[in-house]
């Protein structure tokens, strides 16, 4: 019997009767990260990594059952033995360690091998069979070095100020606007956020997460001084009414996507900072060969073209569904802009 198969759910653990990162509400949910491709609500229980646990929970709402575990701890549900591993995606995140009967299965979630001040690191995890995310599987991307990416954030907004333009800078409200905050040089000027990403970066710091001080813009008086500040927020505030408050603006966007030219037309922005959360192409690589799996299975994202590189390369290999590809750059992937939206 495998350790883990596919269903109409999502992945699913016979010995342990459990989903990891299901697609629907079901009994009980082993979650990797609080982001809403990977943590739905209404499930019976849930089970994810204690560092993360203020996040999951202003996702999930306060009053869901979640049960959290440390990293490195196991826990025995049914005939599986399950522990969770740092993934470095985001604070919390969580690959998924199953193993039944001798045989290990190790279920990535996101993740990404570059350095985060937010969380902590990816852990390589031996194993039979290795599920991976290929959100960014195709060779073009390739993530610049990050002390050099930041520091192009610092000089767009130096820049931007000498001019008298207001810098806005987009990204995630959960994950990608915290390990930003975490590491721009602060000193530059005063930070402002959207609702989303203030309420996101309180739940940070319940976590134990050090980030600079940001006050809400819809909280803060009207000024004529936006051209110091930095303002973060999420994509979603594109084309809105809620950027004409800053008078003259630059937008950069921070995502993996800005590695490709048409995408930053697409997307309307001034300047691209190619700052991913999510393995590159040889990161990719890289992770399967430290599990030393005989088995590798690829979802959410450019799955065909890994899955062709892995069988040229001699290893067993196949695409596993999802109800989420990963390969669309206009879908904002954290889900809290529904709930916490500033529409002036």
């Amino acid at each position: 019997m495998s350790v883990m198969v596919e269903t109409v759910n999502g992945l699913y653990c016979p010995a342990g009767d459990f989903y990891i990162d299901p697609w629907r509400s079901v009994r009980k949910a082993v979650v990797t990260h609080a982001h809403s491709d990977h943590a739905r609500a209404g499930c019976e229980s849930y089970l994810a990594a204690k560092s993360g646990d203020a996040i999951l929970r202003m996702r999930l709402g306060a009053q869901s059952n979640i049960d959290f575990l440390s990293y490195g701890c196991q826990v025995k549900i049914g005939d599986a033995t399950v522990s969770l591993h740092p993934a470095g995606h985001m604070t919390g995140s969580a690959q998924v360690r199953v193993e039944v009967k001798g045989r290990v299965t190790v279920v990535t979630g996101d993740y990404k091998l570059q350095p985060d001040p937010t969380c902590e690191a990816f852990e390589p995890v031996k194993c039979d069979t290795f599920i991976t995310e290929s959100t960014f599987g195709l060779p073009i991307y390739s993530w610049h070095d990050t002390d050099a990416m930041f520091s192009e954030i610092n000089r767009w907004w130096t820049d931007n100020q000498a001019q008298r333009i207001t810098s806005v800078l987009l990204g995630y409200s959960v994950g990608k606007a915290q390990r930003l905050l975490a590491s721009i040089d602060s000193t530059i000027g005063p930070i402002y956020g959207h609702g989303a990403i203030v309420n996101a970066c309180e739940a940070y710091r319940r976590c134990g997460i050090a980030l600079p001080n940001v006050q809400s813009v819809t909280e803060a008086k009207a000024s004529g001084e936006w051209h110091n500040a930095l303002i973060i927020a999420p994509p979603s505030v594109q084309g809105s009414a809620w950027l004409r408050r800053f008078g003259k603006i630059s937008t950069g966007m921070a995502s993996g996507w800005m590695r490709v030219r048409g995408i930053r037309r697409r997307r309307s922005v001034d300047r691209g900072f190619v700052i991913s959360d999510h393995v590159d192409w040889n990161d990719l690589f890289t992770a399967i060969q430290w599990s030393e799996a005989s088995d590798v299975w690829v979802t959410h994202g450019y799955t065909q073209q890994v899955v062709q590189m892995l069988v040229s390369q001699g290893r067993s290999a196949r695409v596993i569904r999802t109800e989420f590809t990963g390969d669309d750059p206009s879908v904002e992937e954290d889900g809290f802009q529904d709930a916490t939206a500033e529409t002036s």
